[in-house]
């Protein structure tokens, strides 16, 4: 097989958030796949061909993916921010498991990129310094009862958290929610912070105790971070320490 199939991160908006890596392998590439505002981001040229396609389409994007690389195309996925955290890595692992024998054969890679995450953390400061957890707020893929669970453990347990796709359209009652909780896990001032459109012009950033954070504050293009008990302030920055009392 002369194909192969990489999955890149494109990164959290800025094109030069886009590492070398993943630049290189869309200049070599023959097809772009993804989700449509993903591969619109990839800028046409002769000779690639890009395939959009919905946003809930990852199995079927993933196995179209691999087929056209067994045809000897060079195929990237893409994904925004980093393809391992919520993306389409794991997808493209899935549609591979559930091939041809022969997929297993093709030449794949997985290329890393700046997750929402680490960029909303960097513009804030260092909210993740300590101990942290990464959620998906969105049931799309497992039950809201698991959310509330794993919500409650990790704030127990002191973890700074991460959390994606905390609040749309569709369910827009599950982030109050999600409030509720954390102020009684982790305490009412406990910091949290809202990171929206982080690296675009649309950016903005807000930090409130945990006792005045409303589910408003949060859309599908927010990064919402929530300290431990020990996270502060120091001037216009927020900060987990490194150490635990």
């Amino acid at each position: 097989m002369t194909g192969w199939v990489a999955v890149g991160g494109l990164g959290p908006g800025r094109n030069d958030l886009v590492t070398p890596e993943v630049q290189a392998a869309l200049g070599e590439a023959t097809d772009i796949v993804g989700y449509i505002p993903y591969v619109r981001r990839v800028a046409n040229r002769p000779g690639l061909t890009k395939h959009e396609s919905d946003n809930r389409l990852e199995l079927d994007r993933a196995a179209h993916a691999l087929q056209m690389a067994a045809e000897g195309a060079r195929v990237v996925v893409v994904s925004s921010g980093d393809p391992g955290v919520f993306a389409m890595a794991s997808a493209l692992f899935e549609a591979l498991e559930a091939g041809p024998r022969d997929w297993l054969d093709l030449d794949i890679r997985i290329l890393p990129g700046i997750t929402a995450m680490l960029a909303a953390a960097a513009r804030l400061g260092a909210p993740l310094g300590h101990d942290f957890a990464a959620i998906n707020l969105s049931d799309n893929l497992k039950p809201w009862s698991l959310i509330e669970t794993r919500l409650r453990a990790a704030g127990e347990a002191g973890f700074a958290m991460a959390f994606y796709n905390p609040r749309s359209r569709s369910r827009p009652h599950q982030f109050a929610r999600a409030l509720e909780i954390l102020r009684e896990a982790c305490g009412g001032e406990t910091l949290i912070s809202f990171a929206r459109a982080v690296s675009t012009q649309e950016e903005s950033i807000t930090t409130v105790p945990l006792n005045e954070a409303t589910q408003e504050m949060a859309d599908m293009r927010t990064m919402v971070i929530v300290g431990n008990r020990d996270t502060r302030r120091i001037g216009r920055f927020v900060y987990t320490p490194r150490s635990a009392p």
